[in-house]
């Protein structure tokens, strides 16, 4: 079901909702998925108290919740898309669609998100397009970008382990760095199959910020917060990925972490669309721990029955 309504003083909100979850969706500026939660329940997602209501300017803002952006992350990246969006509802899904980016830095770039929920559960499909409405070839990925609330930590899954033989001389994929990642930061926990990363508000490390990227063949990640565990899922395609070859990154700092997927880089003619489609589920009642033997008997098996 889908109805209009006022959100964190903004006007203009679409709740899309049914027997188990909602799905906020703003309208005044965006478009951001603002909350996905069970009903009667807290927020999944992290939202920025100071940018509550804001709408107009050419400042960036977050905003918080889920947003489409554009790799490589340049100028572009942060047009302030501050501006109301169309939104049409289809027969099984609501179309929210941004204006053009017409000014620098926004390189006439247009975004809108597909979101359809099914009738019962908490599964979402959102499928984010954008648009080359400028007079030239842009090369870019799709970006899709989710915070998290805080307290909780990402899960990644690394490619599968196997011992050095003849059939494993090869590299299976890439553990990307930022110049502020730092492996001995307590945020993170490096396991055999799994990367953890934790989000501490109090952490007193060298950086502020921790990051990094995979290419993850399984396609899925997770974050867990406090017995309720949020999985996001992207096919894996051919082609080449940024950031040396990642489809999934993680990022935090001491008020959210962010759960990515990218696709692989496209050159879009005028005219011409790249689309990327996740699905999101929703757990409740997971038993907590932290060992890589916790992630496959608590929250492998959930990913997979939700394939």
């Amino acid at each position: 079901m889908l109805e209009k309504i006022s959100y964190q003083e903004w006007n203009n909100a679409y709740r899309i909702f049914n027997d188990t979850v909602e799905l906020v969706v703003l309208a005044d500026v965006g478009p951001r998925v603002i909350r996905y939660a069970f009903l009667g329940s807290n927020n999944i997602f992290h939202e920025v108290p100071e940018d509550a209501g804001l709408v107009g300017g050419n400042q960036f803002r977050l905003y918080g919740g889920h947003r489409l952006w554009v790799s490589p992350e340049i100028e572009r990246t942060y047009f302030p898309d501050n501006r109301p969006i169309s939104v049409a509802r289809n027969s099984n899904s609501v179309l929210f669609t941004a204006p053009v980016e017409d000014t620098v830095p926004g390189a006439n770039l247009q975004k809108e998100f597909e979101v359809s929920l099914e009738g019962t559960g908490s599964r979402i499909t959102i499928t984010h397009c954008v648009t080359n409405r400028g007079k030239t070839a842009i090369e870019l990925a799709v970006w899709c970008p989710t915070m998290m609330r805080a307290g909780g930590r990402a899960i990644l899954p690394l490619s599968p382990r196997a011992a050095m033989d003849k059939d494993h001389y090869q590299s299976v994929g890439p553990l990307t760095l930022w110049s502020f990642t730092d492996f001995a930061d307590p945020r993170w926990m490096l396991g055999t199959e799994f990367i953890q990363l934790r989000q501490e508000s109090g952490q007193q490390s060298r950086y502020r910020e921790q990051m990094t990227g995979t290419f993850n063949p399984a396609g899925w990640g997770a974050y867990y917060s406090e017995g309720t565990l949020f999985v996001k899922c992207a096919k894996v395609l051919p082609g080449v990925y940024p950031d040396f070859g990642c489809n999934f990154e993680i990022f935090t700092n001491p008020e959210f972490l962010e759960l990515e997927t990218l696709a692989p880089i496209v050159q879009l003619d005028p005219g011409e669309t790249a689309s990327h489609t996740e699905t999101w589920t929703l757990f409740r009642d997971v038993p907590s721990g932290e060992s890589e033997n916790w992630i496959r008997s608590s929250i492998v098996p959930l990913v997979s029955s939700n394939e």
